[in-house]
Parts: structure tokens; sequence; C-alpha cells
């Protein structure tokens, strides 16, 4: 079942928000690195299995992870089931991949239906 105009609309603002917050924590975490004494940035290329099927849904989750800071998408797999991200600091890319699903991923895929 769809979710009604009014709900995608309310999903989308919590999809700003929550962008919002990871923008503003991400910033800190990056300038944090940069300024640091020792840099202990371990980064690396995360293969992320991803659930969204439309263009739309695996475009908007990609440009979110490219705009927050520390992230990057570099690809998406031919079959679309696959986000390639590299990430500053991978020192976890469990955890990584679990905040951006639970942050982005999810949300999108509420909004889309």
């Amino acid at each position: 079942m769809r979710p009604s105009p009014l709900a995608r609309a309310l999903d989308c603002l919590v999809l700003a928000a929550v962008f919002q917050r990871e923008l503003v924590t991400s910033s800190v975490a990056v300038a944090r690195a940069a300024f640091a004494r020792q840099p202990r940035t371990a980064s690396a290329i995360i293969a992320m299995p991803i659930a969204l099927r439309t263009d739309f849904g695996i475009a908007v989750l990609a440009n979110l992870v490219t705009l927050t800071p520390g992230t990057c998408s570099i690809h998406v797999s031919d079959d679309r089931r696959t986000l390639f991200i590299h990430a500053l600091d991978a020192e976890d890319p469990d955890a990584i991949v679990a905040g951006i699903r639970t942050a982005f991923e999810d949300r999108i895929r509420r909004i889309e239906g």
C-alpha cells in the first residue's frame, strides 16, 4: 500500500531534518580529523548492499551520501544492488553501512512506498 501524499510529505521533512543533523555531526567529525595532531583516518571503499530499486531512490541515496562530509558515492553496480562508497574514516565499515541505512535508505524506501 502506498503512503498518502501527506505521509510522504512528512517523511520528506523528516529525511531533510535527519540529513541536516548528519551534515552537522559529520562536518564536526571531519574538522576534528583534519586538525588532529596525529591523523588516524583509515579510509576505505565500502560496498553497501542497497534495497532501493527505483532510479530516483538510488540517486537520492547516492547524493545524500556524497553531500555528507566524509563520504562519497563512487559507483552503483550494474545490477543496482550495491552502492560503492568512499569513507574517510572507515575503521568500522559495518557501522558506516548501518548508519547510512538507518539515516537515509530506510526513510527513502518509506517515501517511495
